[in-house]
């Protein structure tokens, strides 16, 4: 049921043992502000001081145990991930009844460990936000948060409510129901192809792609290959959201392999052929690593090719040898994959910084590159090397060349008229 056909349901998650003060605020701003608050307990030891609307019971048997089997399961961590088992099984539950047009959760730690799985489960436009202390940290592997995921840092509200917490409860409590009455859930009018890119001062294909695949009857996602933009990619690929997909900047695979904090998961480049999305591939920026370009250069990339793309992030290239390993984990990915695979090794150069006169040119490591990526990619995968840069209209309309001749042959969806 749609959110304007009746006020939006909020479901407010937490521990209502040790946290009922703040949940029931959160409830009293979600109700004044126009939504309908559903309380939801994830408490393990205790029992909250109002009747929720799913009990921990409740939770308990989603997860296909009991409370006292989840209390008895022998600590905490073992406790709480039985609970998030459950949380997210009647969540997911509810989603799918109609009976749910949003979510918030509140937790440090244990609670946000259970509140991103609950957030997981949702599909792409329900609205998510948790309230958590470890809001934004590097504790949160980039695999686990869900591409439309909110977060908000509960700041100055560990024991009990005061004015800080306050202002930061109902702000996220306000923002969710204006996010359920607002939001434009995802539709399938025209089928959706994936595609990856950094900014267009160092990839640009997608400026040519884009229009080409619209002017076709399809509509084009372009995800910032920054970390959590591919984080986000691989989600919605995990869920079959793409018709097809150019995953054509794939520098995330580099950046986990040389231990840079953007990054995506290990799954980077799985899902799409995990679910059997036609994909087409191109190492776009694989020859470089990015990092924070406030943080001092690790000492094993001194030295080397170095290009500041602003005050946040910069990047720096890899020897051959790296390109070289780099280039064997791609095809050992792709050789995974469960549908058809199209790979595109341009051969003039993959970001428009390694062009001659270009702060990151290094001719003879990307030679190294391209001979093992030609000695790599798998039988599986259908290989072709595009004598021009990735940049270039040669590459993109050799791409697009391969992407109308899947849809003929009924491998890729056809796409409808606007």
């Amino acid at each position: 049921m749609s959110a304007s056909a009746r006020l939006p349901h909020i479901l407010v998650i937490g521990t209502g043992d040790t946290k009922s003060e703040e949940l029931l605020f959160m409830a009293d701003v979600i109700g004044k502000a126009g939504g309908v608050p559903v309380l939801v307990d994830v408490s393990v030891l205790g029992d909250p001081p109002y009747v929720p609307d799913h009990s921990k019971h409740d939770i308990a048997a989603a997860a296909g145990t009991t409370m006292e089997a989840i209390t008895g399961s022998g600590d905490e961590n073992t406790a709480m991930a039985l609970m998030a088992k459950g949380a997210a099984a009647l969540v997911r539950r509810l989603s799918d009844a109609g009976e749910m047009d949003g979510m918030i959760a509140l937790g440090g730690s244990l609670g946000t460990d259970l509140a991103l799985d609950v957030a997981a489960v949702l599909p792409l436009g329900v609205p998510k936000f948790i309230v958590s202390t470890i809001a934004y940290s590097h504790l949160l592997p980039p695999e686990r948060i869900a591409p439309d995921l909110m977060m908000i840092l509960w700041a100055g509200g560990l024991y009990g409510l005061n004015p800080i917490c306050r202002a930061v409860l109902s702000q996220a409590s306000g923002a969710v129901v204006g996010a359920a009455k607002a939001c434009e859930r995802p539709g399938r009018q025209r089928p959706l192809v994936g595609m990856t890119s950094l900014g267009s001062s160092c990839l640009s294909y997608m400026k040519l792609l884009k229009p080409e695949l619209e002017r076709r009857g399809y509509d084009v996602a372009v995800f910032h290959s920054t970390g959590m933009g591919g984080r986000a990619y691989e989600a919605v690929a995990a869920q079959r959201g793409f018709a097809a997909v150019f995953d054509f900047c794939i520098q995330e695979v580099t950046n986990a392999q040389n231990g840079s904090v953007a990054v995506s998961g290990p799954d980077r480049l799985e899902n799409a052929g995990r679910a059997g999305i036609p994909q087409i591939v191109a190492p776009g920026a694989v020859d470089m690593v990015d990092m924070p370009a406030w943080q001092e250069t690790p000492d094993r990339f001194v030295g080397r090719p170095y290009h500041a793309h602003n005050r946040l992030i910069a990047s720096v290239t890899v020897p051959p040898d790296e390109r070289r390993a780099v280039a064997r984990v791609v095809a050992a990915k792709l050789e995974r994959a469960s549908a058809p695979v199209a790979f595109l090794l341009p051969t003039k150069g993959i970001q428009e910084w390694d062009r001659e006169g270009e702060p990151l040119h290094e001719p003879d490591a990307l030679e190294a590159f391209l001979d093992e990526m030609r000695r790599a990619v798998p039988a599986s995968v259908a290989f072709e090397e595009v004598d021009a840069h990735i940049n270039a209209p040669d590459f993109a309309e050799r791409a697009l060349e391969i992407f109308d001749r899947w849809v003929a042959e009924g491998i890729v969806e056809k796409g409808q008229a606007a």
